[in-house]
């Protein structure tokens, strides 16, 4: 049996994700094969949250170029991440995981308030949390939220899923001699302006000493691989 190096984590995961190839909506085969893979890390005994963006619904910065007022965009990007945190629980639930979703917004309807000591009493109690809403804050991106809430529940690293392996110094898509990273300072993320989070989520994790793991989630099993510890992705740390 294998066994997980990291007890509790934060994965964050890009709208575009429950999208699969469409890169708008939703794909309910890949929903249904994330979900699979976080009930087998879960059968683990690992503990774990979840931030989803919501790219795949809504986008604030494209709205907010067209003249959408930048405040009103992000609460409406906001509300996308609700979306996708509600139809994560769904999946989750369909393959016998218990969930549940806690919003930065007040959503109650639908979802409970975040709650930094109900989410850790989830948590021990062996609930995925799908921690929606953002920060509750206009301006500030998923990824900033991820790090905070990683913070919050004190989780032991932030795995941020991607399409591809990990940390280039530009994008290997376009560019297939760009250079991969298998360890990278924070610093070094910032002053080389690479694209693996926004500055703000990057320094949040610099300042609180949590280590990120950038890793592909197209791959299968990449989840489970890299919570028992094999040299999956990028590690972003001191």
């Amino acid at each position: 049996m294998e066994k997980p190096v990291f007890r509790r984590v934060l994965l964050k995961l890009s709208g575009e994700a429950l999208a699969g190839g469409r890169g708008f909506g939703f794909d309910f085969e890949v929903i249904e094969g994330i979900a699979r893979e976080i009930k087998s890390v879960t059968a683990l005994g690992v503990q774990m949250g979840l931030v989803i963006g919501g790219g795949n619904i809504w986008r604030g910065g494209i709205a907010a170029a067209r003249g959408m007022d930048r405040t009103s965009a992000d609460y409406t990007g906001m509300l996308a991440t609700v979306i996708n945190g509600l139809t994560m629980q769904s999946a989750l639930e369909a393959q016998g995981v218990s969930a549940r979703v806690l919003s930065a917004l007040d959503v109650k309807g639908v979802a409970e308030p975040y709650i930094q000591r109900r989410a850790i009493r989830y948590l021990d109690e062996g609930r995925v949390l799908l921690l929606a809403g953002g920060t509750g804050n206009p301006f500030f991106t998923t990824d900033t939220a991820a790090a905070l809430r990683a913070v919050e529940i004190k989780a032991e690293v932030l795995l941020k899923a991607t399409k591809v392996d990990g940390v280039y110094d530009r994008d290997p898509v376009g560019h297939p001699d760009a250079v991969f990273f298998e360890r990278i300072g924070y610093a070094d993320v910032l002053v080389k302006d690479l694209k693996v989070m926004d500055g703000t989520a990057v320094s949040l994790c610099r300042d609180n000493g949590m280590p990120v793991i950038v890793f592909n989630l197209q791959k299968r099993g990449n989840i489970k691989r890299v919570l028992c510890g094999e040299p999956v992705g990028t590690r972003l740390g001191a």
